[in-house]
């Protein structure tokens, strides 16, 4: 990751506890927003989130609960990085 900068955003999880994730990315497909997420401290945990927005403009990760739908997601987002190579 180096010198690269990135977002970060804290997840809470039910239990209440805090991960910190940097945002990988982000994607429209379907007419959906997505982020690409990976733990902080673990670079092999990588989630898919919805992003949505309210009336007001703010934005909100929504966690999926589909399993195919984040399999799609991953997929797209997969060929998309093959296809446009970062230098």
């Amino acid at each position: 990751m180096g010198d690269e900068l990135r977002d970060y955003i804290t997840v809470v999880e039910e239990d209440g506890s805090e991960i910190l994730f940097a945002v990988e990315a982000l994607f429209d497909m379907n007419d959906k927003t997505y982020a690409l997420l990976r733990a902080e401290h673990d670079q092999e945990d990588t989630i898919v989130m919805e992003v949505q927005t309210d009336d007001d403009n703010n934005q909100y990760l929504i966690g999926i609960n589909d399993h195919d739908e984040t399999k799609n997601v991953l997929a797209a987002y997969e060929i998309a990085v093959e296809a446009s190579p970062a230098d």
